[in-house]
């Protein structure tokens, strides 16, 4: 993705007064305590990570989010690693980080994971399919032909206890509305979707627990969406998010999501969005339009809103 643009005005704010603002707001959308018998997931599309010139202060906000979760996916991870770098430097010395080589874009996707608590294992790499199976990649409708993801999803598996899973972390194709656009998303869901089905079903199954998350660009969560329908045609779910509240800025598309095949759905406890732009830089708020605060946002935080989902054993 190319940068935003960067706002013309500085804002001076004091890390621990916005900290203190975060905190607040996560106790008000029940985002949940780190516990040992439960485990919190989260992922996060942060915009142009490496690309954007956010300060030290930006870092520590960001870190301070990230920090509330066991796991933590993030997309576009700019091919410049400075960015993540910056955030994991930020960390508490026991979240360790795997990340992937750059692919559309020049972007990278990641994982950031508490080593305390949860193991990473052996299977860890990216999900792509063999050209000889793109024929397998059809949507009735469409007459697009697939022929292969723009950023290949990222996936990696953990230990937590007894209870093995897989991560995919997914950035899919960004274009517009057009229908072809779209129609290229939709191949890409399905394509994950019928990897989490052949998976569940192989006896060669590293885990048959496969939790999809990531910007997926779905504008809404609707039945009739070419996208959504496609990222459930093969049994992967998605949860009824508890805050009700859209995974973007501007608060009008659900872009991100985390779908789980059914061996998930008894183990969630609850799962929301954390809309951080409702909590942080009041004055700011105060004093300039709504439309350069979001553009503010957009530079040195994100245009996106982190979310997330708890499992029980």
């Amino acid at each position: 993705m190319p940068s935003f643009k960067k706002t013309k005005f500085v804002f001076p704010f004091t890390v621990a007064n916005e900290v203190d603002n975060l905190l607040q707001h996560k106790e008000k959308r029940d985002i949940p305590k780190l516990s040992d018998d439960k485990l919190l997931i989260a992922s996060w599309n942060i915009a142009n990570l490496g690309l954007q010139k956010r300060h030290g202060d930006h870092y520590k906000l960001i870190a301070e989010m990230i920090s509330w979760f066991d796991v933590i996916a993030i997309q576009e991870v700019n091919n410049n690693l400075s960015g993540l770098r910056n955030i994991e430097s930020e960390l508490p010395s026991h979240y360790d980080l795997v990340f992937s080589d750059n692919g559309g874009n020049n972007e990278r996707s990641a994982f950031l994971y508490n080593s305390r608590k949860i193991k990473l294992l052996e299977l860890i790499g990216e999900v792509a399919i063999p050209p000889k199976d793109h024929k397998y990649i059809k949507i009735k409708g469409i007459s697009e032909k697939f022929t292969g993801f723009d950023r290949n999803p990222y996936l990696a598996s953990f230990q937590w206890n007894n209870f093995t899973f897989i991560l995919i972390t997914v950035h899919s194709f960004s274009g517009g509305v057009k229908k072809s656009d779209m129609n290229r998303r939709a191949l890409e869901a399905y394509a994950i979707s019928r990897y989490a089905d052949l998976n569940r079903k192989s006896k060669h199954a590293f885990s048959k627990n496969i939790i999809v998350l990531g910007d997926f660009n779905i504008p809404k969560v609707d039945k009739k969406d070419v996208v959504y329908k496609a990222l459930l045609s093969r049994g992967l779910m998605l949860p009824q998010h508890s805050t009700k509240v859209y995974s973007n800025i501007t608060n009008d598309k659900q872009f991100d999501q985390i779908a789980f095949l059914p061996s998930i759905k008894s183990k969630i406890s609850t799962d929301g969005v954390f809309d951080f732009d409702s909590a942080i830089f009041s004055e700011l708020w105060e004093n300039v339009s709504a439309k350069d605060f979001r553009a503010y946002l957009r530079y040195y935080i994100s245009d996106h809103r982190p979310l997330w989902m708890q499992l029980k054993l």
